[in-house]
This record gives structure tokens, C-alpha cells and sequence, in this order.
């Protein structure tokens, strides 16, 4: 039994490892975006008291709709998934592209 990869499987792996999907990086990027702005405003709501978030609130200057309410936090998700797929992608464009010409 053989231990190593062939020749054409190590081509294979490499061009798999190297070439980043940027729809993928784009939504993985996005939900973490979203989803971190969606928990940490949903925490304050839930925490409570007189003043709910004031710093949080800011945000509303940024993202029309925005406040820090459970509705508010669904706005937010929607604002913050948009800004942080196209983060993904730029970042993956400039890797792939980066990477093309460092292959030749």
C-alpha cells in the first residue's frame, strides 16, 4: 500500500486549496457579521433596564430602521449580512487574483 499522494493528485489538492469560492466566503463572512450584531443586540434587549443599549443604538445613524429591539436586530442582521458578504468577496477576489499571479 502506497503512503503519498500521486503527482496528479497533489496538482488536484493544490488547485482545490488555493482557489477560494468567493460566494462561500461572502455568506460565511456575512452570517458572521449578522448574526454577531443580531446576539449582541438581542443580549441587551433580554439583559433590559432603563437605558437598553445607547452605544448599540448609534448604529441607527449607519443602518436606517436599526434599533436596538428584537425587530431592530432583524434590520441590522439584514444590513450587516449585506456589508459583510461583500467584505468576503472583495477579500477573496484580491486572494484568488494575488494567487493566480503568484502561480504564473
Amino acid at each position: 500500500m502506497k503512503a503519498g499522494l500521486s503527482n496528479e493528485e497533489q496538482r488536484i489538492l493544490a488547485t482545490a486549496i488555493t482557489q477560494a469560492h468567493e460566494q462561500s466566503w461572502g455568506i460565511a463572512i456575512g452570517l458572521l457579521f449578522g448574526l454577531g450584531l443580531l446576539i449582541a443586540t438581542n443580549v441587551l434587549v433580554l439583559k433590559g433596564g432603563e437605558t437598553v443599549g445607547p452605544h448599540l443604538g448609534l448604529l441607527a445613524a449607519y443602518f436606517p430602521g436599526y434599533s436596538v429591539t428584537f425587530l431592530g436586530s432583524l434590520v441590522g442582521f439584514v444590513y450587516t449580512f449585506v456589508i459583510g458578504y461583500g467584505i468576503g468577496r472583495i477579500i477573496v477576489t484580491i486572494y484568488n487574483r494575488l494567487n493566480a499571479k503568484m502561480r504564473g
